[in-house]
């Protein structure tokens, strides 16, 4: 009997695609372990970094706040998948390190792993800028402190492409990334379907805007005109979420604080605004940042989420904003590929002692509910039907012919044109001269969508019995008729340099737009008292040049050396003076000058609006001669009136170079010909006998000032403008047009 040997390894009988058994001698052996190339791991790489175009934004903006930016602005097109392009003005990029810069695991904010449980930096692990090279095309333009010049570097799979171009560059670093995901094809697709990639770089952006306050951001599509995110650098956190979320979030927030120094239980510390009972919402908005680091935490969420659906009777989703400072060693920030999530010690503690501080507030909040009444308002296409039309009312018993005839507008009452159709305007039926350097032709609802909801008084109440004494004059003085025809009126054009065509229903008014513009900057100034956003001038400027100008140009015919002396005597008194006043000033007017008599800062009356710089000499001088510093409430009305005079829309100071206007930008020796004969037209003269950047700068002055009124002044005067009684005789509105009159004229015809 012949042995049969079991030793050797056991055999695999497969069966084949007809279901015969494969013969043993032909079993695949088990695949081999290779390497893979460095190009493919770096790319795999790349794509759990890189997940969207949002994941590059986002860590292109921690690179710019963690090289000390003070302005971020992105621009995106195609959702990001074509072009995304982030720039700040930041520290930039040493021309030593351009060629390491895009490698992977090359960073200047750490050089060993222990420095990972002190980082306090965003950035940390030199994956960002390298993972972006393998999935798009990169492009980095960069100038440091005291270069002459910047420098622009392509950069592909990690590399450099070639040397670095010198080229001009502004302050810090822009870096363009192109074709994001052009060799992700399946990525590529399922993003370009997908459409939502634009709203999550806003909301991206929006959240970064209200936790850095002190930098100013900006977004907004390729070839657009206006940005969908515009926030300047603001002491109020609250102030920057109104302006991101709007008022409706801003006003209904509360204030929260929590903490605990216990080293056996927690340390921490967070400040946020959680939503009150009166916010309603579809879903919850929570903005979360741990040691300035944008972060995600479902357990966090998920606990203020349950403390909602317990407290309030509609289960409403809030919105909360909350910043958790951390010791360095408490938190390890290496714990996913986009560094959304970061894990903390004592994370049950921390999110046990927040959660019951949130329901204690809103169990507060909860015991006084506010309910606004709203009201109905007509449909802006719908006729009114006024005293003087009651004999076309419907009867009771028309009914439905009754009705239809009540529609029916009689030719006399048709409106040519209202707030929504801007077809009626003079800009309609005039062909205007394109002005690169003004780029603000945007119609007047774009604007207002975007801007008017910004507008809205921040505070309503004073703090002052001597302010709201002057309120309430402002309030018992209005003229009822004014006020109805300043809130339903619609901007036509300009007449001439100080008035503007506004139509009320089927009347034509002429407006004094530095009358109007002065009383609403003074009405403002008033309700936004001790609460201004600050406009900071680049170059302070001296006020005893400025008050010294001022002088000089009160009194141009003066000559002589004791007349100088007087004047800068009065200009350095008046200096000491405001000096004196600077705790004051600064408080409740955002005006302040620094000790050594310099004018740095100057309030925001109307956002958005910028006064003329070049009147800023009279405005120091009213300042100091014309402010009663005695009694508190003659001290708020005069430094409100001049700052309403100073930020008033004053024709601007380069003569109007409309028609006979072109005159005064001729040179002298066309002048000189021009006195031959009287009789020559303006337009006459060549184009060499023009000075033409004079001209440019006025045309610029005049349409910039025409386009304030427009955008501006109009709209805000629309919402915020009570027109005092004395405005109905002074001559600031004056009725030019009645279209009942015109109607009973032609009749006659």
């Amino acid at each position: 009997m012949e042995k049969i040997d079991f030793s050797d390894e056991p055999i695999l009988i497969e069966k084949d695609d007809d279901g015969e058994f494969n013969n043993p001698s032909t079993t695949k052996e088990p695949p081999k372990i290779h390497r893979l190339e460095e190009s493919v791991v770096n790319r795999i790489a790349a794509g759990e970094v890189i997940q969207r175009p949002v994941s590059a934004i986002k860590e292109l903006v921690e690179n710019s706040l963690d090289a000390h930016s003070s302005s971020i602005n992105v621009v995106v097109k195609d959702g990001g998948l074509k072009l995304i392009q982030v720039s700040d003005d930041g520290h930039g990029i040493r021309f030593e390190d351009l060629p390491i810069l895009c490698e992977r695991h090359t960073t200047s904010k750490l050089s060993k792993f222990e420095d990972l449980q002190s980082i306090a930096s965003m950035g940390f692990r030199g994956e960002a800028l390298a993972s972006m090279t393998y999935v798009g095309h990169v492009t980095v333009t960069t100038i440091t402190a005291g270069q002459l010049h910047g420098y622009r570097a392509s950069y592909r799979d990690g590399v450099m492409e070639n040397e670095p171009k010198p080229c001009a560059a502004v302050k810090g670093t822009q870096i363009m990334i192109e074709n994001l995901f052009y060799n992700m094809t399946a990525r590529k697709k399922t993003l370009q379907n997908s459409g939502d990639d634009y709203p999550k770089i806003v909301d991206l952006l929006s959240r970064f805007s209200i936790h850095h306050i002190g930098v100013g951001f900006s977004c907004r599509k390729h070839g657009a005109t206006r940005s969908d995110v515009h926030t300047v650098a603001s002491p109020s956190r609250i102030d920057a979420i109104r302006s991101v979320y709007g008022v409706s979030v801003a006003r209904n927030l509360i204030k929260i604080e929590a903490s605990d120094n216990d080293p056996s239980g927690s340390v921490f510390n967070m400040k946020g605004f959680i939503s009150n009972a009166n916010y309603v919402a579809k879903k919850i908005t929570m903005v979360l940042f741990i040691n300035d680091r944008l972060v995600e935490c479902s357990a966090l969420k998920r606990a203020i989420e349950i403390v909602y659906a317990a407290t309030l009777p509609r289960a409403s989703k809030p919105f909360v904003y909350m910043s958790i400072t951390l010791p360095p060693e408490h938190i390890d920030v290496n714990i996913h590929p986009t560094k959304r999530e970061v894990s903390l010690l004592n994370q049950e503690v921390i999110i046990e002692k927040i959660q019951s501080v949130v329901e204690q507030q809103l169990t507060n909040s909860n015991e006084t509910r506010i309910f606004e009444e709203q009201m109905v308002q007509p449909s802006p296409s719908a006729p009114v039907v006024t005293g003087n039309d009651s004999h076309s009312s419907p009867s009771a018993s028309g009914g439905a012919t009754g009705a239809s005839k009540s529609q029916k507008v009689p030719v006399q009452k048709m409106v040519r044109t209202d707030a929504l159709d801007p077809a009626g305007r003079l800009h309609a039926y005039m062909q205007v001269k394109p002005s690169t350097q003004l780029g603000r032709n945007a119609s007047l609802n774009s604007v207002r969508s975007s801007v008017i909801r910004q507008r809205r008084n921040p505070k309503e109440s004073a703090d002052l019995t001597s302010i709201q004494e002057l309120i309430d004059e402002v309030d018992s003085s209005s003229h009822s008729g004014l006020l109805e025809i300043v809130r339903g009126c619609t901007y036509v054009g300009m007449a001439d340099d100080v008035f503007a065509l506004l139509q009320y229903k089927t009347h034509l008014y002429l407006a004094n737009v530095v009358n109007l513009s002065k009383e609403l900057m003074y009405q403002q100034v008033l309700r936004r008292f001790a609460h201004f956003n600050a406009i900071q001038l680049s170059d302070p400027a001296p006020l005893p040049d400025l008050i010294l100008l001022a002088l000089k140009e009160e009194d141009i015919d003066a000559d002589g050396s004791e007349n100088d002396d007087l004047r800068k005597k009065i200009a350095e008194m008046n200096t000491e003076l405001l000096k004196g006043k600077t705790e004051m000033l600064e408080e409740y007017f955002c005006i302040y000058v620094d000790p050594q008599g310099n004018l740095s800062r100057l309030p925001v009356i109307l956002d958005q609006y910028t006064p003329d710089m070049d009147r800023v000499p009279e405005f120091g001088l009213c300042l100091g001669n014309d402010v009663d510093w005695d009694d508190e409430k003659i001290c708020f009305q005069t430094i409100s009136a001049a700052l309403a005079n100073f930020y008033a829309l004053h024709p601007p100071i380069l003569p109007n170079p409309a028609g006979d206007g072109l005159q005064h930008y001729r040179r002298k020796s066309a002048v000189v010909n021009l006195d031959e004969d009287m009789n020559r037209s303006a337009n006459e003269a060549g184009d060499d006998e023009i000075e033409h950047e004079l001209l440019a700068e006025a045309e610029t002055a005049w349409a910039q000032r025409e386009w304030s009124v427009q955008h501006i002044l109009i709209p805000a005067m629309r919402l915020f403008l009570k027109p005092p009684n004395s405005m109905a005789n002074n001559g600031t509105f004056v009725q030019v047009a009645s279209l009942e009159k015109l109607y009973k004229i032609f009749e006659r015809c």
